[in-house]
């Protein structure tokens, strides 16, 4: 083939007119049939396999273990409000697991005596009540049958009850969920066994935890976690002494009103109150209000209703206005934090979460408040919610020169000009 003129290069043979001669592959390109893929495909293939294959292998575990995580939580923040009292009993001299025991006895006394005398009122109202049952029926048919001018009688009504297929079909779904109650019942001793000894070991072998955790740690980070503890410990026992006094305050109250109904038992069913609806969040105030009303039912059915009125009513103020301010005192932490992390607890953990939501807040604000530089505020009128002056007229000026505009109105302009 002849070079060109211009190039003295061989030119390429001509091809067909509309046609566009073939490109070749790229340099380096192995366009051999029998072509392997990259080395690293596989790895990365095998690689993400196994991490997704962990990753489900510990969202499973996670969800396994989420009741014994949250036992394991409840037992921690336990282990903190019982820290102050065995620190000092330790530092006089007593043993740390003695100290320990000793303390968890006391409460289990107090919890044992405590439940003992309530179930025992409850069980005597509960005979009373069977007991006079027909008299409460034969009251509420005489109030129905005035009220609403009606022939109902007791014979009528308890023959019907008698021979009703709700009747029959409750009874039957009641037979078949004994099992599922019993078993109900265990599952709850047995946690409240797994949170009581994780408890123990938390406060008895407390020093030899911080080692441990502080053995990994450097000189620094060891400062911070101490430092930690201490704060969680004290936010711990302010939180829980904040709760130790609403729950005075919410018996006391309680107590006044259910001594002037005449309702019996009136010392009891306030200590119920004030432990219940204080110490078991979320559902708490309905369970406490519940036993005085059904209580009250069997003396008076008004005063049930009257019982109901003042929960409703002390509950609000006790949201609104006490709560917030008492907490946020003993636990130093502004009263929308302490509503919102409640809420927030709520929706992470449930009653577990509302429970220890605002001692771990309160920790965490603490801790953090450290590292945060503050600055001396300014002497600003604004800081105190005030207007600067020269800087518009005030809310009486304004308000006279509206009067003075609207009496040169209503005077008219013949009044004016003279």
């Amino acid at each position: 083939m002849a070079p060109t003129e211009e190039t003295g290069q061989v030119a390429p043979p001509a091809t067909p007119s509309g046609t566009t001669p073939p490109t070749g592959p790229p340099p380096g390109t192995d366009t051999a049939p029998g072509a392997r893929m990259p080395r690293w495909l596989p790895r990365a293939m095998v690689l993400a396999l196994a991490l997704f294959g962990l990753f489900q292998l510990g969202t499973w575990a996670f969800h396994q273990l989420i009741g014994l995580l949250t036992n394991i939580l409840i037992a921690f923040f336990l282990a903190l409000a019982v820290e102050p009292a065995v620190s000092r009993m330790a530092a006089r001299g007593v043993r740390r697991g003695i100290a320990t025991f000793v303390v968890f006895i006391g409460l289990l006394i107090a919890f044992a005596g405590f439940f003992t005398l309530l179930g025992s009122m409850l069980a005597g109202q509960i005979i009373k009540m069977i007991e006079d049952f027909p008299q409460y029926l034969d009251s509420v048919i005489n109030w129905v049958n005035t009220t609403f001018h009606t022939e109902l009688r007791r014979v009528d009504i308890q023959e019907g009850l008698l021979h009703s297929d709700w009747l029959r079909r409750y009874a039957q779904n009641s037979a078949a969920g004994v099992l599922d109650v019993s078993t109900q019942v265990l599952g709850g001793l047995f946690q409240l066994l797994t949170v009581a000894l994780f408890s123990f070991y938390f406060a008895a072998d407390g020093p030899r935890l911080r080692r441990a955790l502080c053995s990994v740690l450097p000189p620094a980070r060891q400062a911070e976690v101490l430092r930690a503890w201490e704060i969680a410990v004290d936010k711990t026992g302010g939180y829980l002494y904040s709760r130790g006094l609403m729950a005075l305050i919410s018996g006391a109250a309680h107590y006044i009103l259910f001594q002037f109904l005449g309702i019996p038992y009136a010392p009891v069913l306030a200590v119920w109150v004030g432990v219940v609806s204080q110490f078991i969040p979320t559902i708490g105030t309905y369970l406490a209000g519940a036993l005085p009303m059904l209580i009250a039912f069997t003396v008076d059915p008004w005063y049930a209703l009257w019982v109901l009125i003042f929960v409703v009513v002390y509950q609000q103020f006790e949201n609104y206005m006490l709560q917030p301010k008492l907490t946020s005192k003993t636990v130093d932490i502004h009263p929308a934090v302490a509503f919102g992390s409640v809420v927030a607890g709520t929706a992470l953990l449930g009653a577990v979460g509302a429970l220890i939501s605002i001692p771990a807040v309160a920790t965490l604000q603490a801790f953090l408040g450290a590292y945060v530089k503050r600055y001396d505020v300014t002497d600003d009128p604004r800081v105190h919610g005030h207007r600067r002056r020269g800087e518009g007229p005030g809310p009486f000026t304004r308000v006279r020169r509206v009067w003075a505009k609207a009496t040169e109105r209503a005077a008219g302009p013949g009044q004016r000009s003279g």
